[in-house]
């Protein structure tokens, strides 16, 4: 791995080497001679860990323009959560009828109600009512089930699906604060989280555009 890949690749591995770059917040010759303490660089490669970081300065720059965009956009939105969520995993090759009578009468009721299809598995997202519903259901098929989760809900104007990025930044403010994301998904303008119900004043802290 050559000098510029090996910088860049050690700003995006420190979060917060990354963070206050883009604030220009570094010095870049501290910078230069931490990395190549820490990569076991040769001293005579400072001028190139130097230009290298520099130079993806500048990148991130074009990125934080586009971020204000994000950000601008996702200042329009509007952020609900539903706690008491449950998500079961079940094996792929339960009988259809039984998912669509579950979903029915979930959906009949008001309730949320998701479900992700994988190559192996399926994954369910409702209320935690409903538990004893899928348990019954889907008895020996069920592969895992995570309790006392919340659901995260970010409504959006539809120029969201014309913008580049807007899942990533917002998983990277949610990663950033230490919040595990157990499922994500997005429909036409909404985004939407699965996380701990511990986890809900973290997020709209997060979510403070």
């Amino acid at each position: 791995m050559n000098v510029t890949k090996i910088t860049e690749s050690y700003i995006e591995g420190h979060p917060s080497v990354k963070d206050c770059l883009k604030k220009g917040l570094v010095n870049y010759s501290q910078l230069s001679r931490q990395i190549i303490r820490d990569c076991s660089l040769k001293s005579s490669d400072f001028d190139a860990v130097l230009i290298a970081a520099r130079r993806y300065f500048r990148k991130l720059s074009k990125f934080m323009a586009a971020e204000d965009k994000i950000r601008s956009l996702l200042a329009k939105s509007a952020i609900g959560i539903k706690s008491k969520i449950v998500v079961a995993v079940i094996d792929k090759h339960v009988f259809t009828d039984d998912l669509l009578e579950l979903e029915k009468k979930i959906k009949k009721s008001r309730s949320v109600f998701y479900a992700i299809e994988g190559t192996e598995a399926i994954t369910i997202i409702t209320a935690a009512s409903f538990l004893d519903d899928i348990r019954s259901s889907f008895k020996s098929s069920i592969i895992r089930v995570w309790k006392e989760l919340a659901l995260v809900v970010i409504a959006s104007p539809e120029e969201i699906e014309e913008t580049p990025g807007v899942f990533s930044y917002l998983s990277g403010l949610l990663s950033d604060r230490g919040i595990n994301v157990m499922e994500a998904m997005s429909c036409w303008s909404e985004t939407l989280f699965v996380v701990s119900e511990s986890d809900i004043a973290k997020v709209l802290e997060a979510m403070k555009f």
